[in-house]
């Protein structure tokens, strides 16, 4: 592992490319503002950005990288693959699309947005997955919001073995299983909604270990994924926040406030069931 500006360490994919610890989330966020959140998150220090086709703000994270003047090399784009668009022919069109949009000749990452177990065989998406990493467009592919199952499928009927799972994780959604199914098979787990949707922000133990660390409840959550090893990309347009969210690597949550962190587990997601998610 390597370091990125501010100390933000790199974590090695599967397939050796590295990618920074953290990042930043453009999830909901207003097409419109996009450019200017990102930019604003890049002169803050990040050089991770996590976009998708269906958050339809691909365009300004585009703009972003060309306004920046930061070489492309330096920064890190991850964008998924829309839910409408399985079908293997479909895919790879989509993929063009993202190409076109972002206006970039490659993506850092590329991930499988949802499985979809009722709607299409995902399997033969990763098919096409795998085809857009063999055209060098791609320098990683991965999945997200998959189970140990869908993975399992996919190692059955596939060869490249997915870099990245991005899945749900935050204190009251440890995920530990698919979690460790993932560390046993060198793939990476990225946390989305790692706090919740800002719930367990009130959390009596997350606000003690926040007064006794002298630290915000975000920042000890974010803190807490690190540790772990997830990747995070929080997400604000809020300068202020972009800032607290990015200074996590000048202090350290001890056992006895990790343990207490993860203990607060309850498997309550704030998201939709990967198993039972088809939407129409």
């Amino acid at each position: 592992m390597g370091d990125q500006p501010g100390n933000v360490p790199t974590i090695l994919l599967n397939n050796g490319v590295e990618i920074p610890q953290l990042g930043f989330g453009v999830f909901q966020v207003d097409p419109a503002k996009t450019r200017d959140a990102v930019l604003t998150a890049f002169e803050v220090g990040y050089r991770h950005v996590d976009t998708a086709q269906m958050y339809r703000n691909e365009a300004g994270v585009g703009e972003a990288v060309r306004d920046s003047g930061l070489p492309r090399d330096e920064v890190f784009i991850t964008s998924k693959l829309n839910n409408g668009a399985h079908d293997p022919e479909d895919a790879l069109k989509a993929f063009d699309g993202t190409l076109e949009t972002l206006g970039l000749e490659q993506v850092d990452l590329f991930l499988v947005h949802w499985p979809l177990p009722g709607i299409g065989d995902f399997v033969e998406t990763w098919k096409a997955m795998e085809e857009i990493y063999a055209s060098g467009r791609a320098r990683a592919i991965g999945v997200s919001n998959f189970q140990v199952h869908h993975l399992n499928r996919l190692f059955d009927g596939t060869t490249v073995r997915p870099a990245v799972n991005q899945i749900e994780v935050h204190p009251y959604l440890t995920n530990e299983s698919v979690r460790a199914f993932g560390a046993e098979h060198q793939i990476a787990t990225e946390a989305w909604s790692p706090i919740a949707q800002g719930t367990v922000l009130d959390d009596p133990v997350v606000e003690r270990i926040a007064r006794e660390t002298g630290r915000t409840p975000a920042q000890v959550v974010l803190r807490w994924h690190v540790q772990r090893g997830d990747i995070v990309f929080p997400k604000s347009v809020t300068r202020s926040r972009v800032e607290e969210n990015f200074a996590l690597f000048d202090f350290e949550l001890d056992e006895t406030w990790m343990g207490a962190l993860s203990a607060l587990n309850r498997d309550e997601r704030t998201g939709p069931d990967p198993d039972t998610f088809n939407p129409s």
